[in-house]
């Protein structure tokens, strides 16, 4: 194993014995003069975007393409030889902190981001760093959850990143320079930037953090060439938030809502549209025949005291289909209405076909959700075609918030949190990352209090109690678990299933671990010394196939920090 860390002399010094050849995988040597550099500029076209999911040499998207299956149909790294992975560098960067990322990679070069908006450019097969951008952050950062990025796009020559300081940028991919910086919210009011882009026919497509903070939640599509705001929607509309006062969860299960107490303080005020949350925290997928994206839409503000917003609360905890072209709303599928309970939408709608009801296989998209269920609906019209068992422990749902605190399962991080489910088309399992975490639910009285953390409440861990995590293979077609692999502690990161009937993941005690697709036996381990609660990544660079994993630990569950992508291919 090779481990990079690279400092400005090291730098220096190492370059002089790069390539001078000229292919888009090879690096030229400047001797003293600076680091390598990438000669041949990356040129991503719209064709490769859209069939990024039907290869095995480049990882060109977050979630792996549009459908975000996250689904890569390499074999070479397989169940029969996995257990000859081995480490072939690591590459240490210079922030020692939660890393969530997803790196794009793209004919050799992999482009990899760390928590506070650094982006390194970094050779895919030894780890050597070609260039380093750091974003010049503004007077105001307001997150949750840690400073965490979760990566950049790639179109053409350029990539996009969402900040913490609540801008988008478009960098150079060659050379790491600043071509343009958009401001995308105010920071000032609670808004920031965590997700990765998704670009798509010339459009950033991005949403928004904030629903801790009594922002006003959207999906905005900017001008890949220039950053200009093409259209704007806003997940919390100024009418009709009120929704149609449902007295059921999407699964049917009573909320214990009082809706005339609410009705009546609708009637008193409901200019509160502007504070309502519902943040987007992670990438739409994108359906190019009918030119629509899917995302989910988070919680609503303040989190768990209801009382400051009468309603459904909608867009918020739901399922939500707008034209791509235009942002206009084509539908929404409500999981919880008036959530007190934190359990909002955040992991990464799939698209793939599923038999209906009927045995008929139609367009649908799958969704994991923090109550623990696969909810799988109709791509055309919303409707929920069926959910899955209970992938983990339920109890007391809905019972209310109370000031002394009331114990409900699960616990506010869910489920399934920002965690990206993979899909493997050959077993027809989807697999997500579940966690366990017993908590009780606090509320109080809270005003709006001008862009700070707005709870209304607080939701606690129960001292003495187990915390563990599930990995849950799911049957789209039928809801039924499969499989189910339990971890000592919560899950949180993303799921990786591959063409060789391997599924990747990682833990937060440094564990990487690969299980067998079909049936969930572990076959292979490493410890990579810090929490691996990144998203891993498959790509293949002069005919050897790779698997890359970012190892920096979680702030959300104050896992092991660490400063590493570990990448990883057979060795002998």
């Amino acid at each position: 194993m090779r481990v990079v860390r690279y400092f400005p002399l090291a730098a220096a010094l190492l370059c002089a014995v790069a390539s001078t050849t000229t292919t888009a995988q090879e690096i030229q040597g400047q001797g003293s003069r600076g680091p390598a550099m990438i000669i041949k500029a990356p040129d991503v076209s719209q064709a490769m975007l859209n069939g990024a999911h039907q290869q095995s040499t480049n990882w060109l998207h977050t979630n792996g393409g549009y459908e975000q299956q996250r689904y890569y149909p390499g074999s070479q790294i397989n169940a029969g030889n996995v257990k000859k992975l081995r480490p072939v560098f690591m590459f240490q960067t210079e922030v020692r902190e939660s890393m969530e990322t997803a790196p794009i990679v793209v004919d050799g070069v992999m482009y990899m981001t760390t928590s506070f908006n650094h982006v390194y450019a970094l050779d895919a097969k030894t780890g050597r760093e070609f260039w380093h951008y750091k974003h010049k952050m503004g007077p105001i950062t307001t997150f949750c959850c840690g400073p965490n990025n979760r990566g950049v796009a790639i179109e053409k020559g350029k990539l996009f990143m969402g900040t913490l300081d609540a801008k988008l940028v478009a960098l150079d991919a060659r050379t790491g320079a600043l071509l343009w910086e958009k401001e995308i919210a105010d920071p000032e009011k609670g808004y920031s930037e965590t997700m990765a882009p998704t670009v798509v026919d010339g459009k950033v497509l991005i949403g928004t953090n904030g629903g801790e903070y009594g922002i006003r939640g959207f999906v905005k599509a900017f001008d890949s060439n220039d950053g200009n705001l093409l259209w704007t929607f806003h997940t919390i509309p100024e009418k009709g938030h009120e929704g149609v006062w449902a007295e059921n969860d999407l699964t049917g299960r009573n909320m214990k809502r009082n809706i005339a107490a609410e009705k009546t303080a609708l009637a008193r005020d409901s200019s509160f549209f502007q504070t309502l949350g519902g943040g987007v925290w992670m990438n739409p997928a994108v359906d190019l025949k009918t030119r629509t994206i899917f995302f989910v839409v988070g919680n609503p503000s303040p989190d768990l005291f209801g009382a400051e917003r009468p309603g459904d609360n909608l867009y918020t905890d739901s399922l939500v289909a707008v034209n791509l072209d235009t942002g206009q709303y084509k539908w929404h599928s409500q999981y919880i209405a008036h959530d007190v309970w934190d359990l909002d939408a955040v992991s990464p709608p799939i698209l793939v076909d599923v038999k209906d009801e009927r045995g008929r296989m139609v367009p649908a998209v799958v969704h994991g959700g923090k109550t623990g269920h696969v909810y799988v609906h109709n791509r055309e019209d919303g409707k929920l075609i069926r959910f899955s068992e209970a992938m983990i422990p339920q109890e007391n749902m809905w019972v209310l918030p109370t000031a002394g605190g009331a114990r409900m399962l699960p616990g506010a991080n869910g489920g399934v949190e920002w965690s990206p489910m993979a899909f493997h088309p050959k077993y027809r399992l989807t697999y997500a990352l579940n966690l366990h975490q017993p908590m009780t639910y606090h509320v109080e009285d809270a005003k709006y209090p001008g862009g700070k953390l707005w709870l209304g409440g607080a939701f606690k861990v129960i001292e003495g109690e187990k915390q563990w995590g599930r990995l849950a293979a799911v049957d789209i077609d039928t809801g039924k678990i499969a499989w189910k692999f339990d971890t000592e502690q919560p899950l949180i990161g993303g799921a990786l299933a591959t063409g060789g009937d391997l599924v990747f993941y990682g833990e937060g005690n440094g564990l990487f671990r690969a299980l067998h697709a079909k049936t969930g036996a572990l076959l292979w381990e490493f410890n990579c010394g810090a929490g691996a609660n990144a998203m891993p990544v498959s790509y293949t660079v002069s005919g050897k196939q790779y698997v890359a994993m970012g190892c920096g630990g979680n702030t959300q569950l104050d896992f092991k920090r660490g400063n590493s992508m570990v990448v990883f291919a057979l060795g002998d």
